[in-house]
């Protein structure tokens, strides 16, 4: 059962849930810039229903600069290894299909603006 927070994104936000690793690929390697969700057991983690609240705020505040997606249990631990941020839950950014950063964890609201600034305003070596 999905955790109402998590539901919350996908059911009010219309943000989709990436369920296998070719939804995956396809929404990052779309032109832009991208958030992956990856929330974790929100069971075992309680950090996760924060992120879950914290992140439509940060979408909002950075004025839908990057669009958001969530990121299946069947699919997790593949993404989480090939972005090296093992951590749940964490925010994956990625533009035009080259991974940019990433925040494990929850963190203070300007720990998220600072280093969410970097990451959309450094170069990605595949541009």
């Amino acid at each position: 059962m999905t955790h109402p927070l998590i539901a919350r994104l996908t059911d009010d936000y219309g943000w989709p849930t990436l369920t296998t690793m070719a939804e995956v690929a396809a929404f990052i390697e779309a032109p832009g810039d991208h958030v992956l969700f990856v929330p974790g057991d929100p069971s075992r983690n309680l950090e996760t229903a924060d992120v879950a609240v914290i992140l439509p705020e940060l979408h909002q505040a950075f004025q839908r600069r990057f669009d958001c997606a969530v990121v299946a249990d069947p699919v997790e631990y593949q993404v989480r290894e090939a972005a090296g941020v093992l951590k749940t839950p964490s925010l994956l950014f990625y533009r035009s299909g080259s991974f940019a950063g990433g925040i494990p964890k929850v963190r203070d609201w300007h720990e998220y603006v600072e280093r969410i600034t970097q990451i959309i305003a450094a170069p990605i070596a595949a541009e």
